[in-house]
């Protein structure tokens, strides 16, 4: 309990922090910076391979649709503690403590899911967005589930990346504690933020890993979809690529 407590104190410090920099931390190391500060509050190593999550390519080029399994609150924070990118979210994110902040400040695409007029106009947005040349994280499974591969992965957002002609790159996000995976991070159904920040804050040596897994060939909707989910729920890295390290301790910030 203790424990927990004093890295919820250290949380509240990390978010003043970034608070108090205002317009600065929409630029994106501070906004990494931030991301990582969070994870090290709550005593959360973060694992990442050197690849950027943005598949490189020229200069003018479209951005990339990173697709990625979608588990916790945490996720978020974690995929930007590696690479500071947009985010389409379901609208409600934009309201979570500790996230909201941080999904706001990226510039973050919010969409009303259960609206399915909205969705040709969150289509053609993304696609504007990945044209401009910014990668975009988004949940194909468009809710949290205590695992990957978890639900299956919707197919419209694969159709902003076909219609910008935007490289897509499947990464999975997976919870770890002594090496064993773990749900102790899993926020789902009716559970309030309290209750799951409380759980995470007095769990030992939690790790998060954000693996990222080589381009989907751009073919269709329907294929891309199906080989992002397999992607995410095998979890290998790309091939070829350096292996997963620490980018972030335990207790980074204590």
């Amino acid at each position: 309990m203790a424990e927990a407590v004093r890295r919820c104190a250290a949380l509240a410090c990390a978010l003043a922090r970034g608070v108090s920099r205002g317009d600065r931390l929409a630029e994106p190391e501070a906004l990494r910076g931030q991301a990582r500060s969070i994870l090290g509050a709550l005593g959360i190593r973060l694992v990442a391979g050197p690849e950027p999550l943005t598949v490189p390519g020229g200069r003018g080029g479209p951005g990339t649709l990173i697709v990625a399994n979608h588990i916790s609150w945490l996720d978020v924070v974690a995929v930007l503690a590696v690479e500071p990118v947009t985010l389409l979210a379901k609208r409600e994110i934009g309201q979570w403590p500790v996230v909201g902040t941080l999904a706001r400040r990226v510039g973050t695409r919010f969409i009303d899911r259960e609206e399915l007029r909205e969705l040709p106009r969150a289509v053609a947005d993304l696609a504007s967005v990945l044209r401009s040349g910014r990668s975009v994280l988004v949940f194909p499974q468009a809710t949290t589930w205590c695992s990957a591969p978890g639900g299956r992965f919707r197919r419209a957002t694969f159709q902003a990346a076909l219609d910008a002609g935007a490289p897509v790159r499947p990464v999975t996000i997976s919870y770890e504690q002594s090496g064993a995976p773990s749900t102790v991070a899993a926020f789902l159904g009716d559970e309030d933020f309290v209750t799951s920040l409380r759980r995470v804050a007095g769990a030992s040596v939690l790790t998060v890993r954000v693996t990222a897994h080589a381009p989907l060939p751009l073919t269709d909707r329907r294929s891309m979809a199906a080989e992002a989910l397999a992607a995410v729920g095998g979890a290998q890295p790309e091939p070829g690529s350096a292996a997963l390290r620490p980018l972030l301790p335990y207790d980074a910030a204590s």
